[in-house]
């Protein structure tokens, strides 16, 4: 029962986390947001390197995100390579 209940929690948590998703439409005006709150007007060469960076950072953070997932079957979720040792 208990191993049920887990599994509908972690299925619940999945279902959620799939919403976040935003459109590229969303997306671009949020960072149109973003810049012009830093100052930049639109049109400027400022604005377009402000969107240049925040469109760098999300793929850096996307990289991130890829890497660490890659890592943690290496090492068999056990915290690190030296259980191998043992």
């Amino acid at each position: 029962m208990r191993i049920s209940s887990l599994f509908a929690v972690l299925a619940l948590g999945a279902a959620l986390g799939a919403c976040e998703s935003t459109t590229p439409a969303e997306q671009r005006a949020m960072d149109d947001a973003r810049c012009r709150s830093y100052g930049f007007k639109r049109g400027s060469d400022g604005f377009s390197k402000c969107l240049l960076d925040v469109d760098l950072d999300r793929s850096a953070d996307r990289r991130e995100r890829r890497m660490e997932l890659s890592t943690f079957p290496r090492y068999g979720g056990f915290g690190g390579p030296y259980w191998r040792y043992w």
